[in-house]
C-alpha cells in the first residue's frame, strides 16, 4: 500500500477488540470521545495525498523502494531530518499543536539505530526482526504509539534502580521467558511475558500499534527490565486507561480548531504475551544487551526532541498568529507592548526551528545507514521552547484580555431576542465584523479557557523531556574544558595558547561509549 488512506485506519480500528476504559466502562475505537484525535491523524494521511505538500509528507522506502508516508520513513539522509522538520511544522500549523503521530516514527528510528549496534557488538538479531516490522508498518502505514515513560513508582533514591522498587511491577518488565503463546500472525510461537505499565501515552487508544521501549538506563540487576518490543494496540492483556480529551464543541460558528482533540492513555501490561519476533531488545536472555536499554531510551528521546523543533516552532508561530491577530481585533495591534510581545514569540519560533536546521545540517551517518542529528542543538531547541510555554500562554491571555474567560454561551449570539446585543458588544475594531471578531474571542477561549488547552500547556513543558532533561543531556555532552582553555588564554595563564576551537557533533553513542569505556578499564 505505501500511502495509507485515513479510511482504511479508521477500517482498521473498527476491527479491533475493545479494551479502553473510561468512566468505569469497556470502549470500542468508535465514538464522538474519539473524534477530536482522529481529525488530527487524518491530516497526516490527507496531506501525503496532497501534491503541494508530498515532497515533504512523503519519502521513498531504503527498503522497497517504493513511495511511503514520511511517518513510517527511517532517516537516511540530512535531507529526511530536514523534510521530517518541516513535514511536523506544517502539519502543526494545520491542528494549531501536536500532530501526534511523531512519536511512533521516532520510535522507529531509535531502534533503527540500537538494535544494528547491539547486533554488531552482541551478535543478536534484533535489527533482521525490526526490519520486518519496519517493512509492516510501511506496508499498511502504520499509525503508532510509543510507551516510553513507565509509571516508576517511589522516587526514594534508595529505590533508583528499577529492580529496587517495592512493587517490582512499577516499570515494564519481564516475568516469564521461553513461553509458548500465539504470534500476532496467528501461528503457535515462543515469547515473554511482561507486566507493568506506562504512562503519557498520546492517542494509545487509536493507534494501530504500541512500542514499548525502555525509560532509562538499566544497571545490573535490572536484566529483566531492558525489554523493547511492539504490540498492535488491542493485544490480550493490554488495557488503556483512557482520558479523553478536546474543545469545546461549537453549534454556529465550526471552525478547524474546534475539530481538535486527542486521548491520553495509562497503558497497562497485564501479564502480557510477547511473541519473539516483536521483541527488539531482551536484557533477561542475554545481559550483554544491558547499556543498550540506557542507549535507546537516549536516542528515542534525542529523536523525538528533534521532532519537537518541528512541532513547537510551529506551536509558537500559532501562538504568534493569534496574539497578532486578536491583538488587531482589539485595535491594539501597533502598540509598542504588543509588538514587543509578538516579538518575543517570533524569536522562540525561529531560534527552535533554527536549532533543529542545524542539528540536522550536523547529522552524522551511524552504522546502520542512519543519520543522527547533534544532541546539543537538538535539546537547546526543545529546552527553549519548553521554557517559553507558559509565558506564551501568559502573553495571549494579556493581549485576548478577560472577555474569553466570560464570553457568553455560542448560542446566545443566535437567540432572536440577545443577537443583535450580544452582536454589538462583542465588536472592538470596525475593520472586523461582528462574527469575525466572534470568532476570533471563540478561539482564544478554546486556547485559553478548556481542559484540551489545558493539558496542551504541561505537555508543552513536559512532552519529550522536561527542560531539567534537556539540561542534564546537554551539560553530559558538552566537554567544558576546551571552553575554559578560552578563559585561561584571555586571563593571560602561563603556557595557555588559544585553542582553535569548535565542538564536535554529539549523539546519544557518546553513553554506550563511556560504558563500554568503563567495562574494559575493569577487565
Amino acid at each position: 500500500m505505501g500511502i495509507g488512506t485515513y479510511e482504511a485506519y479508521v477500517e482498521r480500528l473498527e476491527k479491533m477488540k475493545p479494551n479502553v476504559y473510561m468512566f468505569g466502562e469497556k470502549h470500542k475505537r468508535t465514538g464522538d470521545y474519539l473524534s477530536g484525535g482522529l481529525y488530527v491523524i487524518k491530516q497526516t494521511f490527507d496531506w501525503a495525498h496532497d501534491p503541494e505538500y508530498e515532497d515533504v509528507c512523503t519519502a521513498t522506502s531504503h527498503l522497497t523502494g517504493e513511495k511511503i508516508n514520511r511517518f513510517t520513513h527511517i532517516h537516511r539522509t540530512q535531507d529526511d531530518l530536514l523534510k521530517k522538520q518541516l513535514m511536523t511544522r506544517l502539519l502543526c500549523h494545520r491542528v494549531g499543536g501536536c500532530i501526534q503521530r511523531c512519536m511512533g516514527t521516532d520510535a522507529l528510528n531509535a531502534l533503527a539505530v540500537v538494535t544494528y549496534d547491539c547486533d554488531q557488538a552482541n551478535g543478536t538479531n534484533y535489527a533482521e526482526r525490526l526490519e520486518k516490522y519496519i517493512r509492516y508498518s510501511q506496508e499498511y502505514d502504520l499509525v503508532a504509539n510509543c510507551a516510553q515513560t513507565d509509571v516508576k513508582g517511589s522516587r526514594n533514591p534508595k529505590y533508583k534502580r528499577a529492580h529496587m522498587q517495592p512493587d517490582p511491577d512499577q516499570f515494564l518488565h519481564i516475568i516469564k521467558r521461553d513461553v509458548d503463546g500465539i504470534g500476532v500472525d496467528g501461528k503457535p510461537c515462543k515469547g515473554v511475558i511482561v507486566r507493568g505499565a506506562k504512562v503519557c501515552n498520546s492517542i494509545a487508544p487509536y493507534a494501530d500499534e504500541i512500542i514499548a521501549l525502555p525509560t532509562k538506563f538499566m544497571a545490573e540487576g535490572d536484566e529483566s527490565y531492558a525489554i523493547a518490543f511492539a504490540l498492535p494496540g488491542d493485544w490480550d492483556g493490554v488495557k488503556l486507561m483512557a482520558l479523553p480529551s478536546k474543545h469545546h464543541k461549537r453549534k454556529h460558528l465550526d471552525a478547524p480548531i474546534g475539530h481538535v482533540g486527542d486521548v491520553e492513555s495509562m497503558t497497562i501490561f497485564d501479564d502480557v504475551f510477547v511473541p519473539e519476533d516483536r521483541i527488539f531488545l531482551n536484557g533477561y536472555d542475554n545481559p550483554d544487551v544491558l547499556p543498550y536499554a540506557g542507549y535507546l531510551a537516549l536516542m528515542f528521546a534525542h529523536y523525538h526532541r528533534h521532532s519537537y523543533t518541528g512541532c513547537k516552532t510551529a506551536v509558537s508561530e500559532v501562538f504568534a498568529a493569534q496574539a497578532a491577530l486578536v491583538a488587531d481585533v482589539n485595535d491594539i495591534e501597533k502598540a509598542a507592548h504588543v509588538r514587543e510581545k509578538i516579538c518575543e514569540i517570533i524569536s522562540t519560533a525561529e531560534l527552535v526551528f533554527a536549532a533543529g536546521q542545524v542539528s540536522a545540517y550536523r547529522a552524522v551517518e551511524f552504522p546502520n545507514g542512519s543519520w543522527v542529528p547533534d544532541e546539543i542543538l537538538t535539546n537547546a531547541g526543545r529546552r527553549l521552547a519548553g521554557h517559553k510555554i507558559y509565558e506564551e500562554y501568559g502573553t495571549l491571555a494579556d493581549l485576548t484580555g478577560g472577555i474569553c474567560a466570560s464570553l457568553p454561551t455560542e448560542e446566545s449570539f443566535y437567540d432572536p431576542e440577545t443577537a443583535e446585543l450580544c452582536n454589538k458588544y462583542i465588536t472592538r475594531n470596525p475593520a472586523y465584523t461582528a462574527e469575525e471578531s466572534h470568532r476570533v474571542m471563540r478561539m482564544m477561549e478554546n486556547k485559553l479557557c478548556d481542559s484540551f488547552e489545558g493539558s496542551q500547556m504541561v505537555a508543552g513543558m513536559h512532552g519529550g523531556g522536561s527542560p531539567l532533561m534537556e539540561t542534564i543531556t546537554m551539560m553530559s555532552r558538552y566537554d567544558l574544558e576546551p571552553l575554559k582553555d578560552i578563559a585561561k588564554y584571555l586571563a593571560g595563564f602561563e603556557g595557555v595558547k588559544l585553542p582553535r576551537y569548535e565542538r564536535a557533533t554529539a549523539t546519544p553513542r557518546a553513553m554506550l561509549d563511556k560504558f563500554e569505556q568503563a567495562k574494559k578499564s575493569k577487565k
